[in-house]
């Protein structure tokens, strides 16, 4: 769920901002009523395309006359960036990206973002449809770093970012213990206490919010991408996580074709169950007619509330689900939750046991 806010764009007029993603990243955008970071990728484009020709044309010149002697992976790219030839990872550069971003741009932008680094962890490291993704955070953990690799080794999409930690609500947690309100095992698209492993994370309306697909063979989907049911997720079950009454829900959202959002009802159909304390679970992006419950309606844990589809502000069938301090989606604060297994990390990339089918 995609929801950048004021200090987004102030952070990329500071640091410049390298944020080109193939159409075939699928960024799973949800619950938004303003600008998604699809879209944030798109203008950095379009802002990038539309520097002066006669650099881009130098640059295109000075790439085409250079050999490249080392091939960039996920496993050397930060010692490179940090102490290699810029030019080597420019080349690897996808064709769409190259035409949205110069040589001098990325040279100007990466030595301007790396001044003062150190050291790089690793944060994320995650496969989907076709694509890699790895991420890193600095040893202060203000600074941070996005490659997409496709499967032939060409650089996608590559990101650079400032980060904020917000250590006074990651550490307080739910009061409600929850279960995972799905069955099997299923993927954690976007989830974790920072921006590189979960974007919802700078917005403390969905901070804490989780983005769930179901995988097979690193893929969401087989067969032509275009059709719901062709995503493992689509219509699969969903559950109470917790005991509580239901106080809203939608069901007449029709679902989207996939990469066709609907940014006018950004949730979808959805169910919010209060489950005391002041916490209120919200499930949202839920199947057009499939809402098992209405207002009112006591529930006990793991009861059946709906399936799963791809209504609303959603690019393809996943769950989001979060716990906030209020029923409204926009205007209550998302909380931590607490876990009934522990064990689990429902981190970006990692893969995470729901109930048992």
């Amino acid at each position: 769920m995609n929801n950048l806010n004021n200090e987004y764009h102030k952070a990329r007029k500071s640091w410049r901002l390298l944020a080109i993603t193939l159409g075939a990243c699928l960024v799973l955008s949800a619950c938004s009523n303003s600008i998604t970071s699809k879209e944030a990728e798109q203008q950095s484009a379009e802002q990038a395309a539309s520097t002066d020709k006669s650099s881009e044309n130098s640059n295109q010149e000075r790439n085409s006359s250079s050999e490249v002697s080392t091939t960039v992976t996920p496993d050397n790219l930060i010692d490179i960036l940090m102490n290699g030839s810029k030019e080597t990872i420019y080349n690897q550069f996808t064709p769409e990206f190259k035409k949205a971003l110069t040589l001098q741009q990325f040279e100007e932008g990466a030595d301007d973002f790396l001044k003062g680094v150190k050291s790089w962890e690793q944060v994320v490291d995650a496969k989907m449809n076709n694509l890699r993704e790895h991420a890193w955070q600095d040893g202060t953990g203000t600074k941070g770093i996005r490659a997409y690799f496709t499967e032939d080794n060409q650089i996608g999409g590559l990101v650079i970012q400032p980060l904020e930690a917000h250590e006074s609500t990651d550490n307080q947690f739910t009061k409600t213990e929850f279960q995972f309100p799905m069955k099997g095992e299923m993927f954690v698209f976007w989830g974790g206490n920072n921006v590189l492993s979960n974007y919802h994370y700078e917005h403390e309306t969905q901070r804490y919010a989780l983005d769930i697909v179901r995988t097979k063979e690193d893929s969401s989907y087989q067969g032509d991408a275009a059709v719901n049911e062709n995503y493992y997720a689509f219509g699969e079950p969903l559950y109470a996580a917790a005991e509580g009454t239901v106080v809203e829900i939608k069901n007449d959202i029709p679902d989207n074709v996939p990469g066709v959002m609907n940014p006018v009802e950004p949730a979808g159909n959805y169910v919010v169950i209060d489950h005391g304390n002041g916490e209120y679970s919200i499930t949202g992006h839920i199947k057009e007619g499939s809402v098992a419950v209405k207002e009112g309606d006591k529930l006990k844990q793991g009861d059946l509330i709906g399936e799963l589809g791809n209504s609303g502000n959603s690019s393809e069938a996943h769950l989001h689900f979060q716990v906030s301090d209020g029923p409204d989606l926009f205007t209550s604060h998302s909380i931590n939750i607490r876990w009934a297994d522990q064990s689990q990390d429902l981190t970006r990339g990692n893969m995470v046991q729901g109930l048992p089918e």
